[in-house]
């Protein structure tokens, strides 16, 4: 074992960090307030290389390892969840899912364009009815000559109204269940295509999130990602991927969490004295500290894995569900250590403890995870192995 960061991976959180605390920093507060999402931070965000980071240098990025986009994840979430979770989609869900299940075609011309930053990828997997149980997905896919034609909706998208391409799942043969899902790769500017903005949320206020309808849609058949009927294994896997993203950030969301209460602990006195050294405080703070340690292990075991080319399904679904845990637990406990305070937007605190809860539930919900890692820990759950694998890192092509 080597826990030591690389000198490139040190350069790289240095770099993200300053971005972070120079462009999204001094302006996060009013963006969250007023639900406003700023794609050209994405554009900034491709001009440091870091919306490819780890898709290999023949296809346009950084050629980065995986523990780097967990850096990315980790340090961009420190400034806001909602930018986090732009690279979440667009790298891990999108732009993996191509360079694992992609033609050479399909990735020269949707993964080049998305790993330089020239093109933003999306993902449509939820529908109005169906989260945890995909299956039950009501996106049809008929095919009609030389094309398929897709009608149904989907709701929950990030960068809904960014995104140029969405990696879109449909049934093609409902009688087949999860063997009859089938993705495609869809284009904004395709006939039938629209998408709207979802309003009211409780966090991650300033990400673009909505739904998009498919209206009879013809989208040609080299978009067909894989065969007909890998859909659901294809998703599955892209959920590796997003999940990883999603726990290395929530190491960012804690680290934030501690950040905001260090300093609190030193600004703010009561019975005389700083409320750090108050016993029960310090217990808080050792508590997101412990979170965030167990955390970062967790998150970073995966991402070796992923540069092993081993699977890593089981792994990956325990680092989500503890750290996004301990992310909300954090959270929480910020808002405590500010008291009042913490519950206005004077303090960053709030912002956190809203934006904390949507990765408890999305990409699989600490009840679906808390089942896959009982089941696996039983006997009951083994990984068989994919067709199409995860490129191991360092790519050797």
């Amino acid at each position: 074992m080597d826990f030591d960061f690389s000198e490139e991976q040190v350069m790289l959180r240095r770099t993200v960090r300053g971005f972070v605390d120079k462009e999204i920093m001094p302006y996060i507060g009013e963006w969250d307030a007023n639900g406003k999402f700023d794609p050209n931070l994405l554009k900034k965000l491709a001009d440091l290389g870091l919306m490819g980071v780890c898709i290999p240098e023949k296809y346009g990025g950084s050629g980065m390892d995986y523990n780097s986009l967990a850096i990315v994840c980790e340090e961009l979430e420190r400034g806001d969840t909602a930018f986090r979770t732009a690279v979440s989609v667009h790298t891990g869900l999108n732009s993996m899912t191509l360079l694992q299940w992609g033609t050479d075609e399909q990735k020269q011309r949707y993964l080049v364009p998305q790993a330089k930053g020239e093109k933003i990828g999306g993902f449509g997997l939820t529908e109005p009815g169906a989260g945890s149980d995909v299956a039950a997905l009501q996106t049809t896919a008929r095919q009609d000559g030389d094309a398929y034609v897709l009608t149904g909706q989907k709701t929950w998208i990030s960068l809904c109204d960014s995104a140029d391409y969405f990696l879109v799942f449909a049934y093609t043969d409902k009688s087949k269940k999860h063997h009859g899902i089938s993705a495609f790769i869809v284009e904004r500017t395709m006939t039938g295509f629209s998408s709207k903005g979802i309003k009211g949320k409780l966090g991650i206020r300033a990400g673009n999130t909505g739904e998009l309808f498919f209206d009879q849609v013809r989208v040609p058949k080299e978009n067909l990602v894989g065969a007909e009927g890998d859909g659901f294994k294809i998703a599955m896997a892209a959920l590796d991927n997003g999940r990883f993203t999603v726990a290395a950030g929530a190491c960012g969301q804690i680290m934030a969490c501690l950040e905001a209460s260090v300093d609190y602990c030193h600004e703010r006195h009561t019975f005389g004295k700083e409320i750090g050294r108050h016993q029960l405080v310090q217990q808080m703070i050792a508590n997101m500290e412990a979170g965030l340690q167990m955390s970062r292990l967790l998150v970073y075991r995966a991402g070796e894995m992923k540069n092993q080319g081993v699977r890593n399904t089981r792994e990956t679904s325990l680092a989500k569900w503890q750290a996004c845990n301990f992310a909300n637990q954090a959270a929480d406990d910020a808002v405590q250590i500010h008291g009042a305070y913490g519950y206005s937007n004077e303090y960053p605190v709030e912002r956190y403890l809203r934006n904390s809860k949507a990765p408890v539930i999305y990409e699989g919900t600490r009840e679906i995870h808390t089942i896959m890692q009982a089941e696996y820990v039983l006997g009951y759950r083994k990984d068989k192995p994919l067709s199409q694998t995860l490129p191991a890192w360092p790519s050797k092509s």
